[in-house]
């Protein structure tokens, strides 16, 4: 029986071979069936990816593509943004957003691909700080309406009172990444310039942390020259909008654009920045291609390299190439230039906290500027405490990129961490260990750059890079150990309060027991009670 059991089971390998697995393609078929994605196809089936994961989320992120494009036109034209911003219920979960804005309008022309074109724009090339940066955002938003509800995004604008204003009904062809313009007409506008846009799509509105009152109410806390009119779902026209108002009158600073520093240049972009230059040597090429690099260091990288600061660009080989890179990282160059930063500035911050936040204390503070990876960047901290505050919950952390509110991914972002990392317990606040400090307290953490370093196309998180956590900590430990010191002023002037109260209550007594020990007279009682009280008077006033 063991015999056939061992006969039995080596029979049955042979009997597999004999079956060959069915050939269900080849290279022919599955050649054809390959073709090119187009940006609009991929984040069509990825929308999560560009913040559109949720019905609550889309909402608020289309306001907020809508709105930072608005202040960014704005701010770029000098002018002091008044935005309206309205969700109407559209039936069912459908809500109609309009942005609308005082800016200088967007040109006939250009209006279809900047709304009906992923990855168009004016700033994924420009080395300044701006809150748009890739070009997707406002036609990502109306991609959306238009998969979710199948209506056009409309857009009216108009940039001077001497011209009509446009209106554009259009759709995405996600297939090919093109507008598809479904009527075009001229309208009747009252106002002398500006844009409105208006998506509809399928939502759900909520208030809340990550609702999109909190997201405007934190736009003009970064944005203290902003003011925004708010008509929430359920108001007409007749009520009265949600006004959050602007704290200063002044606009922020200009940032200017720079060229890319030597220190953030990668081998790929320095080999592509090699044969599209129109520079012919080699010197001139690092002194007009790259901030910070002059005529002497430019021959000095040509030269460790092997080559010649008159060696053309187009003819370095990208083993060559790899040698200029391994010089540029052992010079000493320069940081870049740091008027390309436009931060909000202490006494902005502490206009904007006063305004919006009711407490009893405020600080801020803007670190001087610093680098990574060859980017300029600044941290800025504002600190309210106490007042209206909750006193028995978490400190409450507002974190902001380039002006930008983030509201979402609060536990993957730098700016948490850096929160999470600082000794909030040697300040005078309690902390449990990992934990946010607890007490009325809000912070205002804020980073500019000229490439903020997301974690996502969503750009609702930085990147932990040591430098920014570096300054982050540095600025949250100023405004920290000011913190403390109030706290203690605070505290001592408590103290001397009770004090003071607890000797006038028996400064009376004292007066009687003096009276009957020292056979005083009423008068005289009077007289001492009098002087104590104007000893404990003087002593409170110093």
């Amino acid at each position: 029986m063991a015999r056939k059991s061992m006969a039995t089971k080596t029979r049955a390998p042979s009997t597999a071979r004999q079956k060959a697995p069915r050939r269900r393609a080849t290279a022919k078929s599955m050649a054809s069936q390959q073709r090119e994605i187009s940006v609009s196809e991929f984040f069509t089936k990825n929308r999560h990816l560009l913040g559109f994961d949720s019905p609550t989320k889309a909402l608020l992120t289309t306001i907020k593509e809508a709105v930072d494009n608005s202040l960014d036109a704005c701010e770029e034209a000098g002018i002091l943004p008044d935005l309206e911003v309205a969700i109407e219920p559209a039936g069912g979960d459908r809500f109609r957003v309009v942005v609308t804005d005082n800016g200088p309008g967007i040109l006939k022309g250009q209006i279809p691909k900047i709304f009906g074109k992923l990855l168009y724009g004016s700033k994924f090339h420009r080395l300044r700080q701006s809150r748009g940066q890739q070009g997707i955002g406002i036609s990502a938003a109306g991609m959306y309406g238009q998969l979710t509800t199948g209506k056009p995004i409309v857009i009216e604008s108009r940039t001077s009172k001497r011209r009509p204003a446009h209106r554009y009904e259009l759709v995405i062809d996600t297939r090919k990444n093109e507008p598809v313009v479904k009527k075009d007409t001229t309208v009747d506008w009252s106002a002398a310039h500006g844009t409105r846009v208006e998506i509809e799509l399928e939502g759900v509105y909520r208030g809340g942390r990550h609702g999109v009152e909190t997201y405007l109410r934190q736009t003009v806390l970064a944005n203290p020259h902003v003011e925004i009119a708010f008509r929430p779902p359920g108001t007409t026209e007749a009520d009265e909008p949600v006004l959050f108002q602007r704290a200063s009158k002044v606009l922020p600073v200009e940032a200017h654009e720079i060229q890319p520093h030597p220190y953030g240049v990668e081998i790929g972009l320095l080999l592509r920045m090699l044969k599209e230059t129109r520079a012919t040597t080699l010197k001139s090429f690092f002194q007009t291609e790259f901030s910070r690099v002059g005529p002497t260091l430019a021959r000095r990288i040509a030269e460790g390299s092997g080559l010649t600061s008159r060696t053309s660009p187009r003819r370095v080989s990208p083993e060559r190439a790899e040698l200029l890179l391994a010089v540029i990282r052992k010079s000493r160059i320069p940081a870049p230039p740091m008027d390309c930063l436009s931060p909000i500035g202490e006494e902005r911050l502490l206009e904007s906290l006063e305004e919006q936040v009711a407490a009893e204390y405020y600080d801020a503070v803007t670190r001087s500027p610093a680098v990574y990876r060859g980017n300029p960047f600044q941290v800025e901290v504002g600190l309210a405490y106490g007042g209206e505050l909750g006193a028995d919950d978490l400190a409450t952390v507002c974190r902001f990129a380039n002006r930008v509110p983030l509201l979402y991914q609060q536990g993957a972002c730098a700016l948490t961490k850096a929160v999470l990392q600082t000794n909030w317990r040697s300040y005078g606040t309690q902390q449990s260990r990992g934990a946010l400090p607890s007490g009325p307290l809000l912070l205002m953490v804020h980073i500019a750059s000229v490439w903020v370093p997301f974690t996502s196309e969503s750009k609702e998180s930085v990147a932990g890079y040591d430098e920014i956590i570096k300054e982050l900590k540095l600025a949250l430990q100023h405004v920290g150990r000011k913190l403390g010191a109030h706290l203690k002023r605070a505290a001592k002037a408590r103290d001397s309060e009770r004090k003071r109260q607890y000797i006038e209550k028996y400064i009376p007594h004292i007066g009687i027991a003096l009276r009957e020990i020292l056979d005083l007279s009423e008068r005289q009682e009077e007289r001492v009670v009098r002087t104590l009280t104007g000893t404990l008077e003087r002593s409170r006033k110093m």
